[in-house]
């Protein structure tokens, strides 16, 4: 080894140690998973310099892996796909607790090209390193192609598994913080959050927002005419409604996402770095499935509901938690207006006039 190559070796091995050191300061600092991981990704991206990097994370509800950060050329689109474990090399090296280096992925059979296909970007070489934490794996971070087009190395390989390391400590610290604050913001009766989280998360997701410049979407909705359910078969049949609601919600939203129980009827979806686009494809998906779902069948009711949904942004339609309850409400009750079982947007700021009809929605 030259002295060039000696001192670019030195080099990067300070960069690394420093890298490693800001991690485990993060990783004490704060509970707060999004906060380390955005951190942690960020180390990757400049240590290792890939051209799309993303970390996928296990849902615990369908067990399938989802992107809980994607970032590089068609990220936006990943984010939107989830993958079986043992699909593809991120899937199999999820599935089986071993990283995978892939110099040219055309080589190697386990690869899964309708990621390329849908995002339209080519991998040629790749590397994915599972997240274990007490024999668990919890997910995994995949780095695709050298900035240069250059294959990933043993090296790259070798720091990488130690982010990973510090990545799913993180996970697992945050998830036993978040099961235990379950106890106090969880709704009794539906198993979704109750109001007093809605509004403590909402400050929070605001607050990071207005940091990293990417839009949070809020739906509020309200089940259409719930009193005639109540007044015909009583409120423990109307309060078994409510928890199958709850699941239907639950299973139409990403694991990221959150959903409250605002009172009553009355619910709530908390969509993280989520555009209005974004935030009605949701509200779509879900108004759907409200008129498949026939409730009650255990009991052999067979009942239907709908629901009226409000769609509001930050910043696009309030530059405020308040503001941004307000728009959604407003907007859910202009959906009820024009005839329930429908989705309403609230106005953008700059188009809206004056007085209190001004942020009511548009279908």
């Amino acid at each position: 080894m030259n002295s060039a190559e000696l001192l670019a070796a030195m080099t990067r091995t300070v960069e690394q140690l420093a890298a490693y050191n800001d991690i485990a300061k993060a990783l004490t600092s704060t509970l707060e998973l999004r906060e380390v991981l955005n951190l942690m990704m960020e180390k990757v991206r400049s240590l290792l310099r890939p051209r799309n990097w993303s970390l996928l994370l296990q849902d615990e509800r369908t067990g399938k892996l989802y992107f809980e950060i994607a970032v590089g050329e068609g990220a936006e689109v990943l984010k939107g796909l989830q993958l079986a474990p043992g699909e593809g090399i991120a899937g199999t090296a999820f599935a089986t607790g071993t990283a995978r280096l892939v110099e040219d992925v055309s080589h190697d059979p386990a690869f899964a090209s309708r990621f390329d296909a849908a995002s339209t970007f080519r991998t040629r070489s790749l590397v994915a390193v599972p997240l274990i934490a007490r024999g668990q794996v919890l997910g995994v971070i995949e780095l695709v192609n050298g900035v240069t087009d250059r294959p990933f190395t043993q090296e790259d390989l070798m720091a990488l598994t130690a982010i990973a390391d510090f990545a799913a400590i993180a996970i697992e610290n945050a998830r036993n913080f978040r099961r235990v604050q379950e106890l106090t913001i969880k709704d009794e009766h539906t198993g979704v959050y109750n109001a007093r989280h809605l509004r403590a998360q909402l400050e929070h997701e605001v607050r990071r927002s207005q940091r990293f410049h990417h839009p949070v979407s809020l739906i509020f909705l309200d089940l259409d005419r719930f009193k005639s359910i109540n007044d015909a078969h009583g409120h423990l049949v109307g309060s078994a409604v409510l928890r199958e609601v709850g699941e239907l919600l639950m299973s139409c939203c990403r694991q990221l996402d959150y959903v409250f129980r605002y009172g009553g009827d009355e619910f709530a979806l908390l969509l993280v770095e989520t555009s209005t686009d974004g935030a009605v494809t949701t509200a779509t998906r879900i108004r759907d499935a409200f008129r498949k779902q026939v409730f009650q069948q255990a009991a052999e009711l067979e009942l239907r509901v709908t629901a009226s949904l409000g769609v509001a942004t930050y910043p696009e339609h309030a530059l405020s938690a308040v503001d941004l309850v307000r728009a959604a409400d407003f907007a859910m009750y202009a959906a009820k207006a024009r005839g329930r079982d429908d989705i309403c947007v609230a106005v953008p700021q700059g188009e809206r006039p004056h007085g209190p009809e001004s942020m009511l929605g548009k279908k």
